[in-house]
């Protein structure tokens, strides 16, 4: 097949937007485009508010008004009458309007184009209203794409998917650039600092306060440690309380004597600024309560990028540092936490030897190398569907 014959559809949220979603579809997109090589741009239907529907003013963009139901069956029509040769539907049940994002079958059903389907949430246990949403999705879909091998069993326990209709290929991430990190340490003032580093949009749900517990008791042996909290507040937590959980953490640093020691960077972070600060930090760190966490970009990235990680054994990391399970330690336990803290900055070998080890699990996730994978299994897909539909003809 003539990879410039293969014409995707992206089926998501998309920049500008700013959450996880629409930059991971971005970068995909881009990835999977420098691979193809292609003359002309490939679509992307971007779910959207109507408030937000005029940022969407590319000729490759079609905005998609997700809280309304007729929206989806025009869409499928004009997708139907388009060169578009696959869709790529990138699902997160939040995204699409109705009960668990039911809106989208709406489109599926209607939609004649094969589907590949990327879901971001996977449940290994699956309740109403979102188990019944979710299998009619992968019923509809030629093929499903995760990025947690986890996932694979789930999926196929709880909808009798068959194995060989599930594909792990790992979520992306930046190349890194050595170049920038003594730069950028300089920069932001991390020069003779021990860096923790830890980035998303704030919430209760994010291990924040255990972590610094442990970094209370850290700093006693490692003087120089300094804690990044780095992200905007959740957009839901401040329309509910404001900056309410953003003033407790200080007033935790406080009383834990930690002023010198923590910082937070209460702003939008640009990608490159972003993978900057990450490539520059001496360890990654997810303190996450949840374990059922099934993805994690900022995880994925500080993989893809080479950093040293400390995680609680969430699903997504778990599955990430295969092998490696001395990285993850239970959420809460401030002791097991503070001395491996201790352990790897009292040991720049055993540091140095968990940033080989990430770096190379790392290797096979960045956007290069998966935007190839992506395209690779779209072309597949597209080969046997079209193959079907010759024979059936």
């Amino acid at each position: 097949m003539s990879n410039q014959a293969l014409q995707i559809g992206y089926v998501s949220t998309y920049v500008p937007k700013k959450c996880g979603l629409a930059t991971y579809t971005h970068h995909l997109r881009e990835a999977v485009g420098a691979v193809k090589n292609a003359s002309s741009p490939d679509p992307v239907i971007a779910l959207c508010d109507p408030e937000e529907a005029g940022l969407y003013d590319e000729q490759f963009h079609f905005p998609l008004r997700r809280h309304e139901p007729a929206d989806y069956v025009e869409m499928a029509d004009i997708v139907n009458r388009s060169p578009i040769r696959i869709l790529s539907l990138q699902h997160e049940f939040g995204i699409f309007g109705g009960e668990a994002g039911a809106y989208v079958l709406e489109f599926l059903e209607r939609v004649k184009k094969p589907v590949v389907t990327t879901f971001h949430t996977v449940f290994e246990h699956p309740s109403e209203p979102y188990a019944s949403v979710q299998a009619k999705i992968a019923a509809r879909s030629e093929h499903i794409h995760v990025m947690n091998r986890r996932a694979i069993g789930y999926l196929h326990d709880s909808f009798d998917i068959p194995l060989d209709k599930i594909s792990f290929i790992p979520h992306g991430s930046p190349v890194p650039d050595r170049k920038e990190q003594k730069s950028t340490r300089l920069k932001y003032g991390w020069e003779n600092r021990k860096v923790l580093f830890q980035f998303g949009l704030l919430s209760r749900s994010k291990g924040v306060e255990s972590l610094l517990r442990a970094v209370a008791q850290a700093v006693k042996a490692v003087p120089d440690l300094l804690y990044i909290i780095a992200g905007q507040t959740h957009p839901e937590v401040r329309k509910r309380e404001g900056e309410a959980y953003r003033e407790e953490l200080s007033s935790l640093v406080e009383q834990l004597g930690l002023t010198h020691h923590v910082r937070m960077i209460n702003r939008y972070l640009p990608e490159d600024e972003l993978t900057a600060l990450i490539s520059a930090c001496d360890l990654y760190v997810t303190p996450y309560p949840g374990l059922q966490q099934i993805t994690s970009g900022t995880l994925a990235y500080a993989a893809g990028l080479g950093r040293p990680i400390l995680s609680t054994p969430y699903s997504y990391a778990k599955d990430l540092v295969q092998g490696y399970e001395g990285l993850l330690l239970p959420y809460g336990d401030t002791e097991a936490w503070s001395g491996k803290i201790i352990e790897l900055f009292t040991y720049p070998e055993l540091l140095a030897h968990c940033e080989k080890w990430m770096a190379d699990i790392g290797s096979s996730m960045q956007w290069p190398q998966v935007g190839a994978q992506y395209l690779g299994l779209l072309e597949r897909v597209a080969a046997k569907t079209s193959w079907s539909m010759a024979d059936v003809g």
